[in-house]
């Protein structure tokens, strides 16, 4: 297999730089040691002082990562906010329709059990979601993650922007009830396999809807 060409830094051309490396994988073990301290003791109960010494990092250091207490928790949806967007960057590029698109990578997403789908019964991902749905301060803080999903992936579809702001304010609420859905019966004692035919479906109409509905 041919080596990618690298760049000075000795990454290939697009990928991150050493520093940009050396700052993701801070931020996922503050992250990381937050979740861990929320699990255990409850979020309310956990001062940031508390995970900045478990993380061996000072208060300002943490605060340079995650500006917000909240921030330590919802950085896992960051990483998702603009994944449609990219979807459908890509899929334009390929010469594919954006919502045939969005629906394949919803239905690969299910199949592997992606927990973003909220179809995943892993036990740590059971406990994410008790969570996150469980502390009223992380439930009120998601809609600025949605918000900025949309702004993604408005800027992707293009065209007139007030109709490409609807369109992607439908497709992330589609995408979003189709997961909170999911998760609530897993709650609710249903595993991930035994779901897998109905959450398909259930793509599949809400996909129909939107083509039937949008422009795009």
């Amino acid at each position: 297999m041919r080596r990618p060409e690298v760049t000075g830094e000795g990454v290939a051309p697009g990928e991150p730089g050493l520093r940009e490396r050396k700052k993701r994988r801070t931020r996922q073990a503050l992250s990381d040691a937050a979740v861990a301290l929320f699990l255990e003791k409850g979020y309310d109960a956990v001062p940031v002082a508390e995970i900045a010494a478990a993380a061996e990092v000072s208060k300002p250091t943490l605060f340079r990562y995650f500006p917000a207490k909240e921030d330590l928790v919802l950085h896992r949806f960051a990483d998702h906010e603009d994944e449609a967007a990219r979807v459908v960057t890509a899929a334009r590029a390929a010469g594919t329709a954006p919502l045939d698109a969005l629906h394949a990578h919803l239905i690969s997403g299910l199949e592997r059990r992606d927990p973003v789908t909220g179809l995943c019964d892993d036990p740590d991902v059971l406990a994410f979601h008790r969570l996150l749905y469980g502390t009223p301060a992380l439930v009120a803080r998601l809609p600025t993650y949605r918000r900025r999903s949309e702004a993604a992936l408005a800027a992707a579809l293009g065209g007139d922007p007030l109709e490409a702001r609807l369109a992607a304010g439908q497709i992330v609420a589609v995408l979003r009830i189709l997961a909170e859905d999911n998760v609530d019966r897993i709650a609710g004692g249903a595993t991930a396999d035994a779901l897998a035919e109905g959450a398909l479906a259930a793509a599949e109409r809400a996909f129909r809807t939107l083509r039937e509905g949008l422009p795009y």
